[in-house]
């Protein structure tokens, strides 16, 4: 017994070596590959027999050659647990084989560029807690075998091409935690979607969801992150979302919701940011409102609300973003809103306000000063700093301090605008800085027309466009702060003899496809329609095989401008 059980060891071991050698992930051909010392590869884990229980490939550590996913015989690796294959372009589909992998947990193969459909045969790792497939080319539909995987906590497909109903069987995975379908092309959420209880965090934003939002979110009193944006959502928003007293952060932006705001919102006290942006709302804000004092970030903007602000809001000590422009409020501005200390940028544009005392922004500016001279790294310097849609807070003091008040040493590249600066910040997040020259800033309609076109801008999500997380605007200094691509453009990637032959046909053809898909989003899929003049392979940024569209200042208008 004892020797049919190490035979079928030995048997287990060849066939996960044998695998290796003819995948070509790895480099059997340098002086140093030693397939038995395999357990201590850094992408390898065994267990205490010297069966391979993990693979972890990355951008970090990427000593294999990945390429398709297909040469890789899965059904050999019966101990697999987790597998992570992130960062490094893999291709191909995502073989079928996969569902033999009976002991998986954990399944990564995020920020890759897979084609063709969800395997159906996901459905039968019935161990899986975690899965994340975002940001490839996946099309088709959710397999609604996905609905048996009962133990998942984790299941995130955003940034793919996957389009049709969200399947009713998903409402079986009632242990899901989180769950993440945005930017992709779904037209429906199922009713069933409230039996996920567990749920904290939710996104299935940018997508073409129409109709009502679903009463039945209500149900899901765990979440603590709602992100509804993008959408056709219409009607009015569902009073059971006063039920979701856990909730953090609800975005509802960029719909066509209608109606007065619930007063059920008012029962939300947990609630730290509330985007309402962009819709139809009418009648009056709500004096409820006042009631969630943990309120930080209020954008009302862009509606049709009508009356007066109201006193209530001068309770939200906390707040330090107010957004209320392009609405139809009248009367004057309250008196309180001085006294609101964090309160450090403040949009009541585009109203029928009386004109700002001279008494209120002495105020504000007092606020400002505050705030500025302030040491805490989570205060935001005014509104000369501001940073949308971005996971985090940050002080313009940070920014200075990671480049060592923008030091040489950063600089990653020039140009006829500015200087590029790569910037570590606080929260391990690497973005590139790029320092505008000071002399725009002297030109009097500089100052709007920037924030104008900047906003614009930061308000795009496609994954094949560089995304521009925020500014600073200040006479000494002026810098845009845009998501880090570290494969540079392509023109320096094809300038370069050995990383041109890197860039292989398959990768060439998808960049051209990411860059086509960049347009026809900007053309034809924006709020507001933007053609960018200098399509080059200087604009074009590379990062992990991914190409993306860079949009820059005075690169791109409105097809009026």
């Amino acid at each position: 017994m004892v020797g049919t059980e190490s035979s079928t060891l030995t048997s287990q071991l060849e066939m996960e070596v044998n695998a290796i050698l003819k995948s070509g992930w790895w480099n059997t051909y340098d002086a140093n590959f030693n397939i038995s010392n395999r357990c201590n590869w850094n992408e390898i884990f065994c267990n205490k027999a010297g069966s391979i229980t993990e693979i972890n490939i990355d951008q970090h550590l990427k000593t294999a050659w990945v390429s398709e996913f297909a040469t890789l015989n899965l059904s050999t690796f019966h101990n697999l647990e987790s597998l992570s294959i992130r960062s490094i372009s893999l291709g191909g589909t995502i073989p079928k084989e996969i569902g033999l992998l009976s002991k998986l947990t954990h399944l990564n193969l995020s920020f890759n560029s897979l084609v063709g459909e969800i395997p159906h045969s996901l459905g039968s790792l019935m161990q899986l807690k975690h899965l994340d497939i975002s940001h490839n080319f996946i099309g088709g539909y959710i397999p609604h075998e996905l609905g048996f995987l009962q133990n998942l906590a984790t299941l995130d497909l955003s940034l793919n091409n996957i389009r049709g109903v969200i399947p009713s069987s998903l409402g079986n995975l009632t242990q899901l935690k989180h769950f993440d379908l945005s930017q992709n092309y779904f037209e429906e959420v199922p009713r069933l979607i409230k039996n996920l209880r567990q749920l904290e965090y939710l996104d299935i934003s940018f997508n073409y969801i129409e109709g009502s939002i679903p009463f039945e979110l209500g149900f899901l009193k765990n979440l603590t992150t709602l992100i509804l944006s993008n959408n056709r959502f219409k009607d009015e928003i569902p009073s059971s979302l006063g039920n979701l007293t856990q909730l953090e952060y609800l975005y509802i932006s960029n719909n066509m919701i209608e109606g007065s705001i619930p007063f059920e919102l008012g029962f939300l006290k947990n609630l730290t940011t509330l985007i309402l942006s962009n819709n139809r709302f009418k009648d009056e804000i709500l004096s409820l409102l006042g009631k969630l004092t943990q309120l930080e970030y209020l954008d009302i903007s862009n509606n049709n609300i009508q009356g007066f602000i109201p006193l209530e809001l001068g309770f939200l000590r906390n707040l330090t973003t107010l957004s209320l422009s392009n609405n139809r409020l009248k009367g004057e501005i309250p008196s309180w809103l001085g006294n609101l200390k964090q309160l450090t940028e403040l949009n009541i544009s585009h109203n029928y306000i009386k004109a700002i005392s001279l008494v209120m922004c002495l105020k504000l500016r007092h606020n400002y000063m505050k705030n500025k001279n302030a040491n805490k790294t989570t205060t935001k310097n005014g509104d000369m700093f501001c940073i949308w849609n971005y996971d985090g807070k940050l002080a313009h003091d940070d920014i200075i301090r990671a480049t060592e008040d923008f030091d040489m040493r950063y600089c990653i590249g020039t140009g006829a605008y500015g200087s590029v600066y790569k910037a570590q910040l606080p929260c391990g997040k690497v973005v590139a800085l790029k320092k505008l020259h000071g002399y725009e800033a002297e030109v009097p309609a500089f100052d709007e027309s920037f924030r104008n076109e900047v906003r614009i801008l930061s308000e795009i999500r496609h994954r094949h466009i560089v995304k521009l997380y925020g500014f600073c605007l200040h006479k000494r200094i002026m810098f845009l702060i845009y998501q880090y691509m570290e494969k540079g453009s392509l023109f320096s990637v094809l300038y370069d003899d050995v990383e041109a032959m890197e860039l292989n046909w398959r990768k060439r053809v998808n960049i051209v496809k990411g860059v086509a898909s960049a347009l026809s989003y900007l053309h034809h899929e924006c709020t507001t329609p933007i053609v960018h003049r200098d399509v080059s392979s200087g604009n074009i940024l590379l990062n992990s095989g991914v190409a993306a569209l860079c949009l820059r200042l005075w690169h791109s208008s409105t097809p009026s401008a």
